[in-house]
């Protein structure tokens, strides 16, 4: 169910309130893979949804590796995510939305920075103000669905890691991580941010697919399932809540599997299938499409196995 909460709502949940001092910077976190047990594959959330929404769209961004220019709404993603990331540096009575949108410029310099291509996104200076305004925007939807003065993560951008038994690496980024000690144990809250609008009625269960994902992982690494996940939409101000149990991410590790094994079948045959859907507007690779009346590359020369996607997993994607 889509809801909006009250700003700040730490407290009701149990999570702690700050302390005087913001916690250290997250540190990556992974399981070891012991050497008997071959690594068949790696999987993200973000290239679980590639295949499931268009099977193509996977094989062009993992088997072909084609290149993808940078766009406004993925930039303004990365810029957005940075600055709620760096948000928590501050002391907690600091965390406003002004000082937020005291850091979107930095953010945008250091993007520029790493990706210099993205100047050439914008055709002068009053384009370019015009998109750091609807960043900062966004961030006022940030402060719309809770209070970062009352909240004390334990970690933000968290990279996990974990090898299934059958030898599939899952991995991605944790936007936040909140933690707290209870009388029943340790509880964590996974939240991540998108700066997209809500997916409607219809798509909910695909978009908490992701964050069951994340919470396989933690269960996996740490041995406690989170108590809570939370799907914040900065467009249009709105979230998605889920509180999963074992049944809940048992039945994911099975979904992924058989996704996995898709992969494999996709691989081995040849049909990577186009399926046409509302991501299509999108996708950098139309002119390559058959749904679109494109022609794909030639495939690489085939592999034993569906190459590794060695590609660091995204932060952040542009859909949500």
């Amino acid at each position: 169910m889509t809801t909006t909460p009250p700003p700040g709502s730490a407290a009701s949940s149990g999570f702690p309130a700050p302390a005087a001092e913001p916690p250290p910077p997250a540190v990556a976190s992974a399981s070891p893979r012991s050497a008997d047990r071959p690594l068949i594959g790696s999987l993200s959330p973000s290239r679980a949804a590639d295949f499931v929404n268009c099977p193509l769209r996977y094989r062009f961004r993992v088997v072909d590796r084609l290149p993808e220019p940078p766009s406004e709404a993925a930039s303004r993603g990365t810029v957005v995510h940075s600055v709620l990331e760096n948000l928590f540096d501050l002391p907690p009575a600091g965390r406003t939305l002004e000082a937020a949108r005291t850091l979107v410029e930095p953010a945008w310099q250091a993007l520029r920075e790493r990706e210099p291509a993205v100047e050439a996104l914008f055709d002068g200076p009053d384009a370019l103000a015009a998109w750091l305004d609807s960043a900062r925007e966004l961030l006022a939807g940030y402060f719309a669905l809770e209070d970062p003065a009352r909240l004390a993560p334990s970690a933000r951008e968290l990279y996990v890691e974990h090898v299934l038994d059958s030898g599939l690496r899952l991995r991605g980024y944790v936007d936040r991580l909140d933690e707290a000690s209870t009388a029943q144990g340790l509880a964590l809250r996974v939240v991540d941010y998108k700066t997209g609008r809500s997916p409607g009625p219809a798509f909910e269960a695909s978009a908490m697919f992701q964050m069951r994902f994340y919470a396989l992982l933690l269960w996996r690494i740490r041995g406690v399932i989170p108590r809570e996940l939370r799907l914040y939409y900065l467009g249009d101000r709105t979230w998605l809540r889920a509180a999963p149990d074992e049944a809940d991410l048992r039945a994911t590790e099975r979904r992924i599997e058989a996704l996995w094994a898709a992969i494999d079948r996709a691989h081995r045959t040849g049909d990577w299938r186009a399926t046409p859907n509302r991501l299509c507007s999108w996708c950098h690779h139309q002119a390559l499409c058959p749904a679109f009346g494109g022609t794909p590359p030639p495939l690489p020369q085939q592999a034993p196995a569906v190459p590794l996607d060695k590609a660091a997993p995204t932060v952040c994607e542009a859909e949500g």
